[in-house]
């Protein structure tokens, strides 16, 4: 799997349609004769851009850990809630989020695309800036130094 990486800024048309940057779309390149998959994100208020080949072991994960039973099926219900699977054209790099999940996001106009590692989260440009200030630098800098502790 390629890592898809970068925060990236674009416009969405009134109809949900999004043109990729130039680079984050070659990054996608390996992916581009197949479907993606857009969902809602389990966490936050926006959308995810999954590969459809990456997205496929998401739910193998999701149905090997979630079990059987009313929990796992109302969980399941909900972590599927919207997913449609989506064409991004190879030479515009363009697609079409749903209305539903348009709406979902809050997405207005200007968007921003925050690549992390094998999806893409759509944000609303707004919203994005207010979540990314939401945590204080000291709670960042506590889970940074969690995360490179250097005594492994």
């Amino acid at each position: 799997m390629t890592t898809i990486v970068g925060q990236h800024e674009c416009k969405a048309d009134t109809k949900g349609r999004i043109n990729l940057p130039t680079a984050l779309k070659n990054k996608l390149v390996p992916f581009m004769g197949d479907d993606f998959v857009i969902k809602r994100a389990v966490f936050k208020n926006c959308l995810e851009l999954h590969p459809k080949v990456t997205f496929d072991k998401v739910m193998e994960k999701v149905m090997r850990k979630g079990g059987r039973g009313k929990q796992f099926d109302l969980f399941l219900m909900k972590f599927t809630a919207g997913l449609k699977e989506i064409p991004v054209d190879a030479e515009t790099g363009r697609l079409q989020i749903p209305k539903n999940l348009f709406d979902f996001a809050g997405i207005t106009k200007d968007v921003v695309l925050n690549a992390q590692h094998d999806k893409i989260e759509i944000w609303d440009k707004e919203l994005y800036e207010r979540v990314l200030d939401s945590m204080t630098d000291e709670a960042y800098e506590a889970m940074a130094e969690n995360i490179f502790d250097t005594d492994e």
